[in-house]
């Protein structure tokens, strides 16, 4: 009776699903769900029987890159709420208004909202904005404006620092060598700062002339940010070793265990430096109703890659595009940008997208992985950041008293330069033969 529906193009096919995918997010359930269910969407519409998506569900449950990436995640989310804990926020700030002191009040605005940044928190921006208004307190500058300084300067980490889950995901995702992920992600960095001063701070470089406000604390810097120094170490530098010692494991496999080893050693480090603390054990919310949102959604992301690849519609649609007039850029560029913008999350355009992302690309010899993945980002990142639904946006416009279009004319050219140097990176990557 449905027969026609099989008849259906696969790119089509795939885009339905992953339109579907978005739609249920925003008003049913939830991403991992969405993302799970539409997984095997994908498997039933390429012709197969209900048994055989059955087994299908199960490989995908059995694979062990699923559950070491759910472990790491678990483990890194720990860390973040270690990093917000009272003491230790207040020395990564006191440490930020002491770097910036010297430079005045402008500097200390990047460094604090940039600084708690560095703690991948859901809704972490609205620790910092109550630090931007102290700082601003006596400045008369404009609300929107305010949201706008703590909203970008807390992202301008977020394409490659290693505690960010989309960091870990997109590593776990393509198939590129770490350090080649971190020399292309790293820039992206220094391009937001560039623009974040621009088109913000140096059109009230006159109002922000004096010192900031100075901020008391006690306790050593080093301790907090040594655990996360761990992490970053191993992660950048044991695949090589992992990728010897167990030549029989995938790529992924390296990446993620060099992350858990870094983990491990580094939890071991916060368990000693706080044995005597009785205000804050470890591991209090590694069981918590955040944890879990943030480890299903990465589970649907995982199922969802597995039965993406089961369904067999990827090297379908990729020739489909070959032989079509539709430039597999622009259906890179599309995809993230459109679930980074519905979902408002990292890792809700880097699940849905990035193994499309990767399929498409593998189906262009002209696209290299790493070229497709810095256009990617790039793009997703611009739909998080402009998506009405992102929490860090709704927080700090709540914060300040802003309504929702006024911080768009600060935002929008901060988000076009991110885009145009993702362009620029993906257009080098291509002519070198990346």
């Amino acid at each position: 009776m449905f027969d026609f529906l099989l008849d259906i193009s696969p790119v089509l096919k795939i885009l339905l699903v992953f339109i579907v995918i978005l739609i249920v997010n925003r008003f049913w359930i939830s991403l991992g769900l969405a993302l799970a269910l539409g997984g095997g969407m994908l498997d039933l519409w390429s012709g197969k029987s209900i048994s055989q998506i059955f087994i299908d569900y199960a490989d995908a449950f059995m694979t062990p890159e699923l559950w070491l990436l759910l472990i790491n995640i678990s483990l890194v989310l720990e860390f973040g709420y270690f990093m917000t804990h009272e003491k230790n926020s207040a020395l990564i700030l006191r440490a930020s208004q002491k770097i910036g002191g010297q430079n005045g009040r402008a500097l200390s605005l990047i460094i604090m909202p940039a600084a708690i940044g560095l703690v991948p928190m859901p809704g972490g921006a609205l620790f910092s904005a109550p630090l931007v208004g102290e700082a601003l307190k006596d400045r008369d500058v404009s609300p929107p404006w305010k949201v706008m300084v703590n909203y970008w300067f807390r992202h301008v980490f977020e394409y490659w620092w290693p505690l960010y889950p989309v960091v870990l995901l997109t590593l776990s995702i393509f198939s590129v060598k770490t350090w080649q992920f971190f020399l292309f992600q790293v820039p992206f960095t220094l391009v937001s700062l560039l623009a974040g001063w621009f088109f913000l701070i140096r059109q009230n470089l006159d109002l922000l002339s004096d010192a900031p406000n100075k901020i008391s604390g006690e306790g050593g810097l080093f301790n907090v940010l040594l655990p996360i120094l761990i992490v970053v170490f191993c992660t950048l530098l044991l695949p090589i070793a992992f990728g010897s010692l167990a030549p029989q494991f995938s790529p992924t496999m390296h990446k993620l265990l060099a992350m858990f080893s870094g983990l491990v050693v580094g939890l071991s480090v916060v368990a000693w430096s706080t044995r005597k603390q009785k205000d804050r054990p470890l591991f209090t919310y590694l069981f918590s109703r955040k944890t879990g949102h943030v480890v299903a959604i990465l589970a649907g992301v995982m199922v969802f890659q597995e039965m993406l690849n089961s369904s067999g519609l990827l090297p379908l649609a990729g020739q489909q595009l070959l032989d079509s007039a539709i430039p597999v850029e622009v259906v890179i560029c599309f995809l993230p940008l459109l679930a980074g913008f519905v979902t408002g999350i990292a890792v809700g355009f880097a699940g849905p997208a990035f193994p499309l992302v990767v399929g498409f690309a593998a189906a262009v010899p002209q696209v290299s992985e790493l070229s497709a993945l810095v256009l990617a980002f790039s793009m997703g990142y611009a739909g998080m950041m402009l998506s009405p639904v992102h929490l860090c946006f709704v927080l700090t416009r709540k914060h300040f008293s802003v309504g929702q279009s006024a911080p768009y004319y600060y935002l929008v050219p901060c988000v076009l330069t991110a885009i145009g140097w993702g362009i620029i990176s993906h257009i080098f990557l291509r002519t070198i033969g990346w």
